[in-house]
């Protein structure tokens, strides 16, 4: 049995035939986790931002004496960012 056979499907894949802001994301951090980091960033280059907010939003609910609140939103909108340009140039520019 391997880690893929429980991966969720996408959605909008599924139902619309339109990959999402997020399609790779679980590929891509089990890529990283295999240690092959730049299969991983193509797959999606959003990887490690996400990886490094998910780590700070761990690391608040540990931590609770310091405040990871302006960290976490810094991290979330580059996240945010880095997606919305890897999608449209995704669809834009790789797929004409």
């Amino acid at each position: 049995m391997k880690i893929e056979d429980f991966m969720l499907p996408c959605p909008s894949k599924k139902f619309l035939g339109i990959e999402c802001f997020g399609c790779g994301a679980q590929r891509a951090i089990v890529m990283v986790f295999e240690g092959r980091f730049s299969e991983a960033f193509h797959m999606f280059p959003a990887v490690y931002t996400l990886l490094l907010f998910l780590f700070t939003v761990g690391l608040n609910f540990i931590d609770r004496k310091r405040n990871y609140g302006n960290a976490i939103i810094f991290l979330a909108v580059i996240n945010s960012v880095i997606m919305v340009i890897a999608y449209f140039y995704k669809h834009f520019f790789i797929y004409i």
